[in-house]
């Protein structure tokens, strides 16, 4: 592959994932698993606070129950230790073992005094944990006195616990253990922490292929724009598979933009090569007769023309040549106008009389050939008259000038469907379809070489300034015909003036 220039691209590194779109997929990525992070903490936090909240809810509620059971029942402290039953309430509820033999209980018992001190109950003495229970609460008496639980810890571990009054005045502190709660909490948070983390690692594989899936247009579009940057604007953006919308439309709008791009490029190529082609033909065309004249005006310097009619021949042919370089210099000048879009002056034109005064100045050059006009009455067009009879002179010169003085040409005007045509038709040589391709570009001239290779050009400019078109129709041995369609009205494609 290569560039307009000519020059060979680089090989394009298989490689081409640009930077860009891989921080953007990675930040694609980072944000959905921070979001996702960011809603497992919040969804795991109110999750655990709700089940803390309820199985310490739980447990309150099974201490308010005995409280109230407690209480209801009216016992004094002397008459449960005198009850033969309350064997069965000391393994049932206090779950006391002096010797430590048996798992601590998760709900301690103990009776204490007005000062604060534990005391028998139910026959068994205090053990360690009821002590220690009691210790922990500051005031008994105040918490038999309120329907509130309370935290308080024994033996480094979190107890709720409340109080309740018996009949003859003594308080029994009861309190059960949070240490289950806390192992379901910490179990929830390990489960929750592992299934987040299994979630996060699935989301950011999905996110990062999907991203690369989604965004894989963008990278197209980036190797195109590189290989364009490159030199090759033939590249375009390829079509997706499953394209999304937004995408899509940015593809066809780039490749568009691109369609665009190169067709600009392409005709500034050609133009520059036409104004290459342009220039270089005008300096050849201006270099003989320049060297000519030079050649004269030396000879005449140095004293070489000692004869007069030596002199006047220099002199004749130094005019002829200045004559000639004056022509090419004034149709250079009408194309550089007609380029431009040079102002036009429309008025009622009457297109056969151009064709009859052409045609007689024909005849008076060339006497001897053979010319039919077909022009009968007035045919006005509204259009610029000097760029009409220049129209008409330069199909007759060229027929003068590249073919025989017996070749006939038959020149004709008329109205068809609208338009107004001119047709210069003769039997000369005729042209080659390559020569017929080239025959309105500027400086094309034939084998013989006659001619400045301008006419026909300055023939089309003029045409098609008046929004019409040109047309030949040729082939060896058949002579050369041109045919020129003016829209009538006229649809001027220059800056036009209309004359009073």
């Amino acid at each position: 592959m290569r560039k307009p220039d000519g020059r060979k691209l680089r090989d394009r590194p298989h490689r081409r994932r640009h930077h860009g779109l891989a921080t953007l997929r990675a930040k694609l990525t980072v944000m959905n698993v921070v979001v996702l992070a960011l809603g497992i903490v919040v969804a795991t936090a109110v999750s655990i606070m709700a089940m803390k909240h309820y199985l310490l809810d739980r447990i309150d509620s099974e201490l308010v129950s005995s409280r109230t059971a407690l209480e209801n029942t009216g016992f004094t402290r002397a008459q449960i230790d005198a009850l033969s039953a309350i064997g069965s309430l000391r393994d049932d509820l206090l779950l006391a073992d002096a010797a430590g033999t048996l798992p601590r209980p998760e709900t301690v018992f103990v009776a204490v005094d007005g000062h604060r001190k534990p005391v028998v109950f139910a026959g068994i003495a205090p053990t360690d944990r009821q002590r220690a229970l009691a210790g922990a609460v500051e005031d008994p008496h105040a918490v038999a006195t309120t329907d509130a639980v309370m935290d308080v810890h024994i033996g480094g571990d979190d107890f709720r616990a409340v109080g309740a009054r018996l009949a003859d005045g003594t308080v029994i502190l009861m309190a059960t253990s949070t240490e289950a709660v806390q192992d379901g909490v910490a179990r929830s948070l390990k489960v929750d922490f592992g299934v987040g983390a299994g979630l996060l690692v699935l989301l950011g594989a999905l996110t990062l292929m999907g991203a690369r899936h989604r965004l894989r247009p963008l990278e197209d579009m980036v190797e195109t724009a590189s290989a364009i940057a490159e030199g090759d604007l033939t590249q375009r953006v390829p079509a997706n598979k499953n394209p999304v919308l937004e995408i899509e439309q940015l593809r066809l709008a780039l490749n568009s933009m691109l369609h665009q791009v190169e067709s600009a490029f392409d005709t500034r190529e050609r133009s520059s090569a036409q104004l290459r082609r342009f220039v270089a033909d005008a300096s050849h065309e201006l270099r003989t007769p320049l060297a000519a004249v030079r050649g004269y005006l030396q000879l005449y310097d140095k004293g070489m023309l000692r004869k007069q009619e030596e002199r006047d021949r220099a002199g004749r042919r130094v005019r002829t040549e200045v004559d000639r370089m004056g022509r090419l210099v004034d149709e250079l000048l009408t194309l550089a106008r007609l380029d431009q879009q040079a102002e036009l002056v429309f008025r009622n034109v009457d297109l056969s009389r151009l064709v009859r005064e052409a045609a007689d100045d024909l005849r008076v050059q060339q006497p001897t050939r053979p010319v039919e006009v077909s022009a009968e009455g007035a045919l006005l067009v509204h259009a610029d008259e000097s760029g009409l009879r220049q129209v008409v002179g330069n199909l007759l010169t060229n027929v003068r000038t590249h073919t025989p003085t017996s070749a006939a040409v038959c020149v004709a005007v008329a109205r068809v469907d609208g338009l107004v045509t001119l047709t210069v038709a003769d039997e000369g040589p005729g042209l080659t379809p390559e020569d017929a391709s080239r025959v309105f570009d500027r400086f094309f001239r034939t084998g013989s070489g006659a001619g400045s290779g301008l006419g026909l050009a300055i023939v089309q400019g003029v045409v098609q300034a008046h929004g019409g078109e040109v047309t030949v129709s040729t082939a060896p041995g058949e002579g050369l015909t041109v045919r020129v369609e003016l829209p009538h009205p006229a649809r001027p494609k220059a800056e036009v003036r209309t004359a009073p």
